[in-house]
């Protein structure tokens, strides 16, 4: 099917401002209760290098857990298959910031994607690199093939500054040995790292090589095609905190999710793309992304299922 990605874009831009969204702004993050909340972009980056753009699809905004995404290719290119002795792969059903299964499972995160797999993560990078975050950034800048994209000071100051609960939970995961580097120094890094800023066309060229096996245009490959498809498929199960469920069910598609209101999509073999709009709901995710995301894959005809 033929699709012109420009005016579908321009629609669903129009549909979405006539939604009047519900839902408020991370307020938990004082920096992230500042963001105006009725701000809508999309972008649509696909294989062959074009990158489609509406609404607002070039402001930078704060990715949060969708960096989550780019530590966890950094440490797989690092770390390899020692990865997973440390962090599951299966969906928790509790939500992002949740400590209720670590007991229970001994210190090991379900996944990845919720902070507990996230801090483990950090914690292979902060034994990796003497700046994490840095690393990171510096993926992310390779990854688009420039270095326009940074972090946003004060954001990591106010994550930083209320970071009890993932001071908690990396706590209770090193007293069962899960994480071995200096707690507080994996919390800098963490919260350096969630305060990437980011517009949706930047995130959608940046991840193009979980749309084409491993590899981004022009052919430099980032990571193995196995790889490349195990984390499209941890994206599908987890990727959406713990709404995962209902976005597969919805969208049909991979999507990383952040409560700075993005929310990333891959369509394996054909495109990436990215919706943006501060306004969450109660599981943290964006509103009007997701419904976006939800009117572009019906349109188009990329579900993964068909």
């Amino acid at each position: 099917m033929s699709v012109d990605y420009a005016a579908l874009l321009q629609t669903i831009a129009a549909e979405v401002a006539e939604l009047a969204p519900d839902g408020e702004v991370a307020d938990y993050i004082p920096a992230l209760a500042r963001v105006a909340p009725d701000q809508f972009g999309i972008a649509v980056a696909t294989v062959d290098g074009r990158v489609y753009r509406a609404g607002a699809a070039d402001t930078p905004f704060s990715i949060q857990s969708i960096s989550k995404l780019f530590a966890l290719a950094l440490a797989l290119r690092r770390e390899g298959e020692a990865l997973w002795r440390r962090v599951g792969r299966e969906p928790s059903g509790t939500p992002f910031n949740s400590l209720v299964l670590l007991e229970r499972e001994r210190g090991i995160p379900r996944n990845p994607f919720v902070n507990a797999g996230a801090l483990v993560v950090t914690d292979v990078l902060c034994q990796r690199f003497l700046q994490p975050e840095r690393a990171v950034l510096e993926f992310v800048h390779r990854l688009l093939g420039r270095t326009g994209v940074g972090i946003d000071a004060d954001v990591a100051r106010s994550e930083r500054r209320h970071s009890d609960r993932n001071a908690a939970i990396a706590h209770f995961m090193r007293s069962f040995g899960n994480l071995h580097g200096d707690v507080g120094a994996v919390l800098d890094a963490y919260c350096a790292q969630c305060a990437i800023a980011m517009s949706c066309a930047e995130l959608a060229e940046a991840a193009l090589f979980l749309a084409a096996d491993g590899c981004q245009p022009g052919g430099a490959r980032i990571l193995e095609a196995p790889d490349a498809r195990r984390l499209n498929a941890l994206m599908l199960t987890c990727g959406a905190y713990d709404a995962a469920g209902d976005f597969a069910f919805r969208i049909g598609l991979p999507t990383k999710t952040g409560v700075g209101g993005g929310i990333l999509a891959i369509v394996p073999g054909r495109m990436s793309l990215c919706a943006w709009s501060p306004r969450l709901d109660a599981t943290g995710n964006s509103t009007a992304a997701a419904a976006a995301l939800e009117r572009f894959a019906a349109a188009a005809g990329v579900s993964i299922f068909g």
